[in-house]
């Protein structure tokens, strides 16, 4: 199986739980700290953020699927855009998306693999290896961006938060399930 096949199996699969993701990522960071939103609004989207809705013992499985999955297509990708960049040919064209998606993909992907594995890590520490908030948090903080400062940190899960979005909205479309299929009849 070629990287690519891979690549284009793995990313329908986890489409709408990275979208979920991302959206509630930014908005129970910047709802709770530009927007003073709620705590029960705040929560609710942690625990959609964080697979919460499944029930406490797969939360941890769920955020290692997530996430080593997001770790996956951030490889292959990358592994992708670099062999291509080694090809002669020019990289196919014709579709706007396609480009931008090569243009975002490099310049997101090495904070959002750091924030995936410190999201990973960080579930599994405190849900299966017991580790408390003294330990994990700085796990936290490189997953929040907050050691970035108290401002920047609100764009930093602004920027990868819209950044994974853009990924997936042109990725999506690249794998032709929302085009339109043609008659049969025709």
């Amino acid at each position: 199986m070629t990287l690519r096949k891979l690549h284009r199996q793995i990313a329908p699969i986890l489409f709408l739980p990275l979208m979920v993701s991302a959206l509630t990522g930014i908005a129970f960071r910047l709802g709770r700290s530009w927007f003073q939103i709620p705590h029960e609004v705040s929560n609710t989207l942690l625990v959609i953020h964080q697979g919460e809705y499944l029930g406490k013992p797969l939360v941890p499985i769920y955020v290692l699927l997530v996430g080593t999955g997001l770790l996956g297509l951030l490889t292959t990708g990358i592994t992708m855009l670099i062999q291509s960049q080694h090809r002669s040919g020019k990289p196919k064209s014709g579709f706007a998306g396609r480009r931008i998606h090569r243009l975002v993909a490099p310049i997101i992907c090495l904070p959002l693999f750091a924030t995936a594995m410190t999201g990973i890590v960080y579930r599994l520490g405190q849900n299966w290896f017991g580790l408390g908030q003294p330990q994990t948090s700085l796990l936290l903080r490189i997953h929040q961006g907050a050691y970035l400062g108290p401002i920047l940190r609100h764009f930093y899960v602004l920027f990868l938060g819209l950044g994974l979005l853009v990924l997936l909205a042109t990725g999506i479309n690249m794998t032709g399930i929302l085009r339109k299929r043609r008659s049969i009849n025709r």
